[in-house]
């Protein structure tokens, strides 16, 4: 559990703390689940604020609100077809309205206000807006509310740009690689900004149990500790410089503790997957050890990998779901990001 300093801060999101189901995954699991990549068009700052942070803009902003142009809408992202103006009506709401989808082009998930339902690309899972139905504006009953940043408009409908689909990705050219650093929610969400890093997910490694549950971790009884796992390209970042920048981000002379986070599950532990990693691993420490970085000794762990499993789905992408409503989001782990992105900003994803 977090320590009593984020408790009311954490009083935000204790209806977020329904257990979910347990999933174990191995190394190479992981690298089958993550096998595609797609190169987007590139965003401004005001379209990843909308289309990956899951932003809104502002009502009336967009030059398609109001648009009677007759084509095809599609994902500023990916460049799918969403809608057509068939199907665009003027619900006056301030955002671009829509009755209906193209077929396949958009799914439907609950959002994280657990009120509504969130509507999303179907092909890069870029955020457009949400759905409503039975407002009785339309005949269909229902109105897919646009941000108008999420699309372009191809006049016409006809020669509409290649969609941007999934390409395989060499995974025996992957690696992984596994970090203890405190609280799985802020390691994860550094790590995932990386160039080369191509997945990372919250879980929990050694202990005494396969597939322990966060409830049971938290107890700080089984020796599970919080980790992040990664799955990264070495010919894009190496295993040395993210274990280098592992040491930079947490601090590595607080034995069982991270900042107010007290508990074995907070460990600073390095879990390697193979001798080598061990090695480099070991050099690392040692030079950074040696250095002026940290003025107290370095307690960092570096142990085979033992137990390790997936955690529940809602720590998954915790940040990244939760920042807009959560206190702990907002003072504990923003800032660590703003402080990362700035430091690591020639190695931040574009």
């Amino acid at each position: 559990m977090k320590s009593f300093t984020y408790i009311i801060c954490l009083f935000l999101v204790l209806g977020c703390n329904a257990q979910s189901k347990q999933s174990s995954n191995t190394k190479s699991e992981v690298k089958q689940e993550v096998n595609t990549e797609m190169k987007f068009n590139v965003l401004t700052e005001e379209e990843k604020r909308v289309i990956l942070n899951k932003g809104t803009e502002y009502p009336g902003t967009s030059e398609f609100t109001d648009s009677e142009a007759k084509g095809v809408y599609t994902c500023k992202q990916c460049n799918q077809p969403l809608y057509t103006s068939e199907t665009k009506f003027n619900s006056h709401c301030g955002w671009p309205s829509f009755d209906d989808e193209i077929d396949g082009s958009v799914t439907r998930v609950p959002d994280a206000d657990g009120r509504r339902v969130e509507i999303v690309c179907s092909n890069c899972q870029g955020h457009l807006g949400h759905v409503f139905e039975g407002e009785m504006m339309t005949d269909k009953n229902t109105r897919h509310c646009v941000n108008g940043v999420s699309m372009n408009f191809v006049e016409g409908g006809e020669n509409l740009p290649a969609v941007i689909g999934e390409e395989p990705l060499d995974m025996t050219k992957m690696d992984t690689a596994t970090f203890g650093a405190g609280c799985f929610w802020c390691v994860e969400v550094l790590f995932e900004k990386l160039k080369g890093v191509q997945h990372v997910e919250s879980g929990y490694a050694a202990g005494k149990l396969k597939n322990p549950t966060y409830k049971m971790v938290s107890a700080g009884t089984t020796g599970s500790v919080e980790v992040a796992q990664l799955v990264f390209d070495p010919s894009v970042i190496s295993y040395e410089k993210l274990v280098d920048i592992l040491f930079h981000v947490h601090d590595p002379t607080t034995l069982n503790q991270q900042g107010a986070d007290k508990g074995t599950q907070y460990r600073s532990v390095i879990f390697y997957h193979d001798e080598e990693q061990k090695a480099i691993a070991e050099k690392v420490l040692r030079e950074v050890d040696a250095s002026d970085l940290w003025s107290d000794p370095i307690v960092t762990a570096i142990e085979p990998i033992l137990n390790y499993s997936t955690a529940e789905d809602y720590h998954q992408n915790y940040y990244n779901n939760n920042k807009e409503n959560n206190g702990y989001c907002n003072a504990v782990i923003g800032p660590k990001v703003a402080k990362f992105q700035l430091k690591y900003k020639n190695l931040i994803k574009g």
